[in-house]
């Protein structure tokens, strides 16, 4: 059986000018990056923008677990399926981050038939735009301490800054770092720290911004330091905004690349959302859907984390507004939810994965019930899923009046998802009232409290002393209009990553808050989320090389 990269690598790609030709966009608005791949100039929305507008597909998921979900698979996979149907349809998805490509998860361009290309370009470095946030990041952080040891005209408190530093790599051992030290030639000492790139708010801010202008006034916004008074500090009073604007000015056009099929893909924007709001750029989305007649993303994580965040955060700041939710589930995923221990699940539990539907169950709920949307199930197919384990669950979803979809675009690639595919396009024809979880003109308190009753099912919420002076402050800068980011462990419904299937008799322990104005939300950080992940025992990087001829070997 050949692994996801041999795949990736014995297909011959299409030249980008023509994939880009076949989704209508003319050489003019290209800029090259080789014969794969190429950025998309932002002056083609006026001559797309009176073009109607395609149906946007959200794929998302159950709580993920070690046993593998495939969100991204079944995300382009979908693509191809509908592809299969002769429908013009995109994808767009976020770019991968290095931290988990050394780190966990090895790659993250889909797998097996249900690929973006060129594979190892987007999962190493791509075009550049993470690096480019990184960098933008990294002078603000520069530019605040250059200011204070320069005479610190703006009375910036050297305890109260807020900026930190990040970097694309996990590593923990710079969570917590001690600053210019030295002397006085070397800075001011002061303690700081890194955060990992992706959940730097500029690349929440470069995913939220619709255009240049929009870009810039969102740098202005961040919120960096608070003056010896207590009063804001921020990033246009430091005089940054310009110079981090030309340093995105190629990272906020999009990336153009292929499906495994040859099918126009956007690769854009890369947050977490575990740890921000984790949904691809709005300028990549908004572009595709006029340029497509169907056009699927999908949100990190599980329904619970992007899916929420887009529904609650995206839709606000843009005219995007989803048609249809694709609600990615395994047998494996449910059984592990069910009890079912790892080494188990190649085995035949029919108990187990009954009692793990709790927490597909949940997910449904809450996109139908909470969200008002029109659901499809896409039944992930593993090799070691037996016949009564899929009917299990296509029973249990037609039970609950759900439509459901066996999908094996990994195995099959396109053919593999045409029945997904059928599905999706019907579910077009169901009621969709679209609603927010909560609304904006509630406290802060509220919103948080809303989310982890109505969609995680705490019993309530609990803040420490740290958190509810940072709340109390944020509502002072008037901040308390903004919708809510939690940042919260991916692996459960729950602040505790061992809780399994649907908890209940639970509480969200909030450890702080933090306003990320330029992005425009506040981070609510809950249980022991870190906003820098560390590499596992055996990081993925161990295995991952480059032979004499060039090539890669061992990336997913």
């Amino acid at each position: 059986m050949l692994t996801d990269i041999e795949i990736a690598q014995s297909t011959k790609l299409k030249p980008i000018n023509e994939i880009a030709s076949r989704a209508g966009i003319d050489d003019k608005y290209l800029e090259m990056y080789g014969d794969s791949k190429a950025k998309v100039k932002l002056n083609i929305f006026d001559h797309i923008k009176d073009r109607p507008k395609g149906k946007l597909l959200y794929v998302t998921a159950i709580t993920p677990t070690p046993a593998g979900e495939g969100k991204t698979c079944t995300a382009i996979g979908l693509t191809q399926g509908l592809g299969k149907l002769d429908k013009n349809a995109m994808v767009c998805l976020r770019e991968p981050s290095l931290g988990p490509t050394f780190g966990i998860k090895g790659g993250a361009a889909g797998g097996g038939y249900s690929q973006v290309l060129p594979m190892e370009d987007i999962n190493l470095h791509f075009t550049g735009d993470i690096h480019a946030v990184t960098s933008a990041h990294n002078l603000l952080a520069a530019m605040i301490e250059n200011h204070i040891s320069k005479g610190n005209q703006l009375g910036i408190d050297p305890t109260r800054i807020l900026w930190k530093r990040v970097m694309d790599i996990s590593d923990r051992q710079l969570r917590n770092i001690v600053v210019g030290l030295g002397g006085k030639a070397n800075g001011t000492p002061l303690e700081s720290g890194f955060d990992i790139s992706v959940a730097s708010e500029i690349m929440a801010i470069l995913c939220l911004a619709r255009d240049m202008s929009n870009l810039k006034e969102r740098l202005g916004n961040i919120l960096v330091a608070y003056t010896y008074e207590g009063e804001p500090v921020y990033a246009r009073q430091i005089k940054a905004v310009g110079a981090m604007a030309v340093l995105l000015k190629d990272a906020i056009m999009p990336n153009l690349v292929q499906t495994i099929e040859g099918q126009p893909a956007f690769v854009h924007g890369g947050p977490f959302a575990n740890i921000a709001h984790g949904n691809n750029s709005i300028i990549a989305t908004s572009m595709a859907l006029r340029l497509a007649d169907y056009v699927v993303t999908e949100g990190g994580f599980a329904a619970d984390l992007g899916a929420e965040k887009f529904f609650d955060i995206v839709t606000r700041v843009s005219d995007l507004k989803p048609d249809v939710v694709v609600l990615v589930a395994t047998v494996r995923a449910l059984k592990f939810h069910g009890g079912a221990k790892k080494e188990d699940l190649n085995h035949e539990n029919l108990e187990a994965l009954e009692k793990g539907c709790a927490n597909l169950d949940q997910h449904i709920d809450n996109l139908k019930n909470c969200f008002n949307l029109p659901v499809v199930v896409a039944i992930n197919r593993f090799p070691t899923d037996t016949e009564a384990e899929l009917d299990l669950v296509k029973n249990h979803c037609q039970e609950l009046g759900v439509s459901v979809a066996l999908s094996e675009v990994v195995a099959k690639g396109g053919q593999g998802g045409i029945e997904l595919a059928r599905k999706v396009l019907d579910a077009l024809d169901h009621d969709n009232s679209f609603t927010h979880a909560y609304p904006l003109n509630i406290s802060i308190h509220e919103k948080i409290e809303t989310i982890a009753k109505k969609v995680y099912r705490a019993d309530g919420v609990a803040y420490t002393r740290q958190a509810q002076r940072a709340l109390d402050s944020i509502e002072r800068l008037g901040y308390d209009d903004l919708p809510i980011c939690i940042a919260k462990t991916q692996m459960s419904f729950s602040d505790d990553p061992g809780l399994k299937g649907a908890p209940r008799g639970w509480t969200l322990n909030v450890r702080d808050i933090r306003v990320s104005a330029g992005a425009g939300f506040v981070v609510v950080l809950t249980g022991n989320m870190l906003t820098m992940p560390g590499l596992p025992k055996e990081p993925a990087a161990e295995k991952i090389d480059i032979l004499e001829d060039g090539t890669i070997i061992g990336l997913f």
